[in-house]
């Protein structure tokens, strides 16, 4: 089998993409990585992905990368928008949590967390 056979049977499409066969990776979430140019070791470890199901998506995305880019620019686009509408649904009931008094027994902790927040907003 070549490598470009071994890739399109490695590569499916599916209701959520162009998907890693036997798994629920898309090559939009291998995307992420490529994009920030993390070697392929990282993605591997990072997606819990074989050498040859790794070497397959680059090898897809480098071969299709126009079609496999303008999915991916569509995707993030899609995302943002559900991101917005969830927001926007939650706005009230976040706001309605938020107002709530804390629960009984959670100063200290809550304590450790207002420090560790300080620390981290801090300049150094």
């Amino acid at each position: 089998m070549t490598v470009a056979s071994n890739q399109e049977s490695t590569i499916i499409r599916t209701e959520r993409g162009l998907t890693i066969a036997g798994t629920r990776i898309t090559l939009y979430d291998v995307m992420d990585y490529v994009i920030e140019q993390y070697p392929p070791k990282f993605i591997r470890a990072m997606l819990n992905l074989t050498d040859a199901q790794v070497d397959a998506a680059l090898g897809y995305i480098d071969t299709h990368r126009v079609e496999v880019e303008a999915e991916y620019q569509f995707v993030l686009k899609e995302a943002e928008e559900l991101r917005q509408y969830y927001e926007e649904q939650n706005r009230d009931l976040i706001a309605r949590i938020a107002a709530k008094p804390p629960k009984p027994g959670t100063e200290a902790i809550r304590a450790k967390l207002r420090a560790e927040r300080a620390k981290f907003e801090s300049p150094a």
